[in-house]
């Protein structure tokens, strides 16, 4: 009995190690968001990188709306970010509030769920000091055609047609902006399918600055036959992707494929109820919205663009998150309640049936003699 209490305490204490072990390359290795719909090249030898990016598509049939924000992190006072697009596109400056409205509306529900015997954590299976580490989303003409200029917030935009990756670089590189090598070579698809391009020149609204942050939305939007939502240009990423999208359309919609990554899951879906606000607006027409997360853990196996397509039905799902809670009666376990008060009857029952069994018996009485005669 003693052997098996010492195997078990250091399987918990090996457990609580390992589990610590973990959690320490978790944050070594923690995946970035993926830059799926654009690449990003700093204006000169100095740092940058996309440590969020949330983007918002918006399907209605015919036309495509994407709403994205940036959260880039470096020492770089200049970047420029191509998006390549399937079609001619406007640009302009998104509402912040939307994303803080999609937070609201796709947040997981929390619900206690109780247990009657103790787990991990609880009296006396306590390992550690309960504390916890937390994990924790879219023709012939000139070499390149410079289609229109406009400056919005911290973005000066240029919308271009290119068909030759080579002069999409001279164009880079004449605006003071190098492409590398590779990306010119991960832009051939879209050159070879006629896309068009938004170059974005992004610089801090102070000289002197480094772009850091979040960046004020970008809302584009342009004509396709089909939703997509390009990631060709995350295969050059050099550590794990994290993919997250919000889909509006008519109904509940998933990725064709998984494109190199693993399944595509759905965090959310579901009618879009709110009537007033930047969500309501956008959602006009394509009430239905999906939220889906996916993980790259080797990017250069990416392998083309997220097609959307409607779901086999309009299902919703919201994640729901399980706190485990010991049920307890004021303030004590059931569970040690239940045992004492078994125990208790128990004892009771043996005390009782040994006094019965150690008590002396009483001589007999003599009956009478029967009559005679």
């Amino acid at each position: 009995m003693a052997e098996s209490l010492r195997q078990g305490a250091r399987r918990r204490a090996l457990a609580v190690v390992l589990t610590l072990l973990a959690l320490q390359l978790g944050q070594l290795v923690a995946p970035a968001w993926a830059c799926g719909c654009g690449a990003m090249v700093p204006g000169d030898a100095r740092r940058v990188a996309v440590g969020r990016e949330e983007s918002v598509v918006r399907w209605d049939g015919t036309r495509e709306q994407v709403v994205m924000r940036l959260t880039v992190d470096g020492d770089a006072e200049r970047v420029a970010w191509i998006m390549p697009v399937p079609g001619r596109a406007t640009v302009r400056l998104g509402d912040p509030a939307l994303f803080d409205e999609l937070h609201d509306v796709t947040a997981p529900v929390h619900r206690t769920r109780h247990h009657f015997w103790p787990q991990d954590g609880d009296w006396p299976l306590v390992a550690g000091d309960g504390a916890a580490g937390a994990p924790p989303p879219p023709g012939a003409g000139p070499p390149v055609g410079v289609v229109g200029r406009q400056r919005l917030g911290p973005f000066e935009v240029a919308r271009l047609t290119a068909t030759d990756p080579a002069a999409l670089d001279g164009w880079l590189d004449a605006n003071g902006f190098a492409l590398p090598p590779r990306l010119a070579a991960a832009l051939r698809p879209y050159v070879d399918r006629r896309w068009e391009y938004v170059a974005v020149k992004l610089t801090p609204r102070t000289g002197g600055t480094a772009l850091t942050g979040a960046l004020d939305p970008l809302h584009l939007t342009f004509r396709t036959d089909e939703p997509v939502y390009p990631m060709r240009l995350s295969r050059l990423a050099t550590t794990p992707q994290s993919l997250g999208l919000y889909v509006l359309a008519a109904h509940r919609m998933e990725p064709a494929s998984r494109i190199g990554g693993e399944r595509p899951r759905v965090t959310y879906a579901g009618r879009v109820t709110a009537r007033t606000g930047p969500l309501a607006e956008l959602a006009a027409g394509a009430p239905f919205l999906t939220a889906i997360g996916q993980e790259f853990p080797s990017p250069e196996r990416i392998s083309g663009d997220h097609v959307l397509r409607r779901a086999a039905a309009d299902d919703t799902f919201r994640q729901v998150i399980h706190e485990d809670r010991l049920r307890t009666l004021a303030g004590v376990p059931l569970w040690l309640l239940t045992v004492t008060t078994a125990l208790a009857a128990a004892i009771a029952a043996a005390a009782v049936f040994a006094v019965r069994r150690t008590r002396p018996r009483l001589p007999g009485v003599p009956r009478p003699p029967a009559p005679t005669g």
